[in-house]
């Protein structure tokens, strides 16, 4: 009898992986691993940007739209809940695409100010700020790729046969990805020209 179990377990462990079953699985479970980074890698912008904000405050206080700008967009990628269960929801992850393509735009809106004020691009504080902000920028774009490849191998797996089959007896669905119109926005990291410009002839 435990002859037949074992090969039985055995054979249905064959079936699972030849339909998909074991594929399935693992590239949802990358899928998570990949979006968990992106998620991090944003969250690690989102934490630079009051750091930032006070910096350029101290130099340009009048400058209140911009900076206002950019801490209500920081408020409101905050106030989304980038958990897995969004990977499911098209509208979910396109909200979040907008906010953090809001952030971005705000904070290109903040570094295009900072060239007016030649004492803060040379603050120490500020460079080492900006220096973050690209580190982290680049790390956002890697992220972001690793979780578009992956969701775009899922995809295919679950649209071809035959584990198309099995995807649709377990329930898997095709999962969402960015959007084309967003990635040329958000994946365009903030620079800053920290070479002082020349000055007039005379």
């Amino acid at each position: 009898m435990r002859k037949i179990l074992t090969v039985l377990a055995a054979l249905a462990s064959l079936s699972l992986t030849n339909c998909g079953y074991n594929a399935i699985q693992s590239q949802d479970e990358q899928i998570k691993a990949n979006w968990s980074e992106v998620v991090n890698q944003y969250q690690r912008r989102a934490d630079l940007v009051p750091n930032l904000v006070n910096s350029v405050k101290g130099f340009a206080q009048q400058e209140k739209d911009v900076l206002l700008g950019v801490t209500n967009a920081r408020a409101k990628v905050g106030s989304i809940q980038a958990t897995p269960e969004v990977l499911n929801d098209p509208a979910a992850l396109q909200k979040f695409q907008a906010a953090q393509g809001e952030l971005s735009s705000a904070l290109s809106r903040l570094l295009v100010v900072t060239e007016n004020y030649p004492q803060l691009k040379s603050d120490a504080l500020f460079k080492d700020l900006m220096s973050q902000l690209e580190g982290t920028e680049n790390r956002i774009t890697v992220a972001r790729n690793r979780y578009i490849k992956s969701v775009q191998e899922y995809n295919v797996t679950i649209r071809s046969f035959p584990s198309n089959l099995t995807a649709m007896m377990f329930g898997y669905k095709e999962k969402a990805n960015f959007t084309v119109e967003n990635e040329k926005e958000i994946s365009t990291a903030p620079k800053v020209d920290f070479n002082p410009a020349p000055a007039p002839s005379k």
